[in-house]
C-alpha cells in the first residue's frame, strides 16, 4: 500500500505519515501520560491492600477482589469506549475516560466499607480499559510504520513510569496521609485531560477512513471472518497470559517479600522498583527489536525468556539474587507490553482499531485479574514458590498461539 493512496470508497485520500512530527510527538505525550496515571493508581492498589483491609475489616479475598473488580470495569469499559472512540474520535473519548478514571479513584477516599469501594473501583476500572487501546490506535495512527512498535512501547513505558512512581510514593505518603489520601491524589489526571483535550489533533487516517460512518459495528469486524476471528482469538490468549502473568506476579510481589524475607514497605518497595524497571527497559528493547527484525521473532524471543525466568525466580531465597532476578524476570515477562499496541494496531482496520485494542487487550486484562485470586490462592494452600513457577506453562500456550495464529506485519501500512 502506498503513502499516498485513494481510501476506500466514500472516504478521502491522505499520506501517511513519514516523519515523527509535532503532533505525533503530542500523541505519543498524551497517550503516555493517560497510561501512566492508570499504572500508579493500580499498583498503589497493590501497596494498601494490607492498610485498607485493616481499616476495613476485609478478609483477603475482598481484597483481592478489588483488583479483580478494577480489572473487570475495563473490559466493559473498553469494550464501549473502543466502539466509541471509533465512531466519534480518539481524542475526545480518550479524555473522557480519563476523567472518569480520575473521578472515580478519587471517590474511592470516601468508601465507607467494601461495597461501595468495590463499585468505585468498577467504575474507575471503566475508565482504565478505555484509555489504552484509544492511545495505542492514536499513537500508531499518528506515528510512521517502519517505528510503529517502538512509538507504542514508548506508550507502554508510561505505564511503568506510573507503577514506579506509586513503588517510591507509596512508601513515603501512606504513613503521612494514609489510603485515603493516596486515592485522593488520584484526581489529578483530570488536570491531564484538559491538557490532551485541547492540544491534540486526529490522525488523517482516522479522519479519511470514517468520514463516512461504517456502517458495520467495529465489534462485529473482530470475527466477521474466519481468518479475522483467528487473529482476535490469538490476541485474545497473548493479552491474557500477558495480564495473567504480570498482575499475578505484582500484586502479590510485596506481600511475598514481607512475609517470607521480613521486608518492610520500604524494602519491599525497593525490591519491586527494580523489577519494575527491568520491566521499563524490557518495553523499551522490544520495540526497537521488533521494528527492525519483526513482531514474531520480538514476541518469541520474549515468550521464551519471560517461561525460564519465572522458574528461576520462584527458586531464589538469597536477596541479593532476588534483586537481579527480579529484574531479568520483569524485563521479559512485561517486556511484551511494548508490541500489543502496534501489532493490534496492523491486524485490523481504523474502521475498528480503538474497538480491537481494548476489546481484546481488555478481555486479557479481565483474565489476568484473576491472577492475582489464582496466585493467592495456590500460594495459600501451598507456596508462592509453586504458585509463580506454575506461570511458565501459560508462557508455553503463548508461543503456540503466536506460531499458528499470528502473522508477520513488520512495516504495514494501516487500512
Amino acid at each position: 500500500m502506498s503513502d499516498n493512496q485513494a481510501a476506500t470508497a466514500g472516504s478521502i485520500a491522505y499520506s501517511a505519515p513519514t516523519v515523527v512530527d509535532s503532533k505525533a510527538r503530542k500523541a505519543l505525550w498524551g497517550s503516555a501520560i493517560g497510561y501512566a496515571m492508570d499504572g500508579f493508581d493500580l499498583l498503589i492498589l497493590g501497596f494498601m491492600l494490607r492498610a485498607i483491609s485493616a481499616d476495613l475489616n476485609l478478609t483477603p479475598a475482598q481484597g483481592a477482589s478489588l483488583v479483580t473488580a478494577t480489572l473487570i470495569g475495563a473490559v466493559i469499559g473498553g469494550i464501549g469506549f473502543g466502539m466509541l472512540s471509533d465512531r466519534l474520535g480518539r481524542v475526545r473519548v480518550l479524555t473522557w475516560t480519563i476523567v472518569l478514571f480520575a473521578v472515580f479513584t478519587g471517590m474511592c477516599a470516601l468508601a465507607q466499607g467494601y461495597w461501595d469501594l468495590l463499585a468505585y473501583r468498577t467504575i474507575a476500572g471503566l475508565g482504565l480499559g478505555g484509555e489504552f487501546g484509544i492511545g495505542m490506535a492514536l499513537v500508531a495512527e499518528a506515528w510512521p510504520a517502519s517505528k510503529r512498535a517502538r512509538a507504542s512501547s514508548y506508550v507502554g513505558l508510561g505505564w511503568q513510569l506510573g507503577v514506579l512512581a506509586a513503588a517510591i510514593a507509596t512508601p513515603l505518603l501512606l504513613p503521612t496521609i494514609g489510603w485515603r489520601g493516596m486515592f485522593a491524589i488520584g484526581i489529578l489526571p483530570a488536570v491531564a485531560a484538559y491538557f490532551i483535550r485541547h492540544s491534540l489533533h486526529e490522525p488523517e487516517v482516522f479522519v479519511a477512513r470514517t468520514k463516512d460512518k461504517p456502517k458495520e459495528s467495529s465489534l462485529r469486524t473482530l470475527v466477521k471472518d474466519w481468518d479475522t476471528t483467528k487473529l482476535s482469538l490469538g490476541m485474545v490468549i497473548l493479552c491474557s497470559v500477558q495480564n495473567f502473568g504480570y498482575y499475578g506476579v505484582m500484586i502479590w510481589l510485596p506481600n511475598y517479600l514481607a512475609t517470607r524475607f521480613g521486608f518492610a514497605l520500604t524494602q519491599s518497595a525497593v525490591w519491586t522498583s527494580v523489577t519494575i524497571a527491568g520491566m521499563a527497559l524490557g518495553i523499551f528493547a522490544f520495540g526497537h527489536i521488533a521494528d527492525r527484525i519483526g513482531r514474531r521473532p520480538a514476541f518469541f524471543g520474549y515468550m521464551l525468556g519471560a517461561a525460564v525466568m519465572v522458574v528461576v525466580y520462584s527458586r531464589l531465597v538469597d536477596p541479593i539474587q532476588l534483586l537481579i532476578g527480579g529484574a531479568v524476570m520483569g524485563f521479559f515477562v512485561n517486556g511484551m507490553l511494548g508490541g500489543y499496541g502496534a501489532l493490534i494496531s496492523e491486524l485490523f482496520p481504523t474502521t475498528a482499531r480503538a474497538t480491537a485494542q481494548n476489546v481484546l487487550f481488555n478481555i486479557g486484562r479481565g483474565v489476568g485479574g484473576f491472577g492475582p485470586v489464582v496466585v493467592g490462592a495456590i500460594a495459600a494452600a501451598y507456596s508462592f514458590e509453586l504458585a509463580i513457577g506454575l506461570l511458565a506453562t501459560l508462557y508455553v500456550l503463548d508461543i503456540i498461539a503466536m506460531w499458528l495464529l499470528i502473522p508477520e506485519r513488520r512495516g504495514a501500512e494501516l487500512d
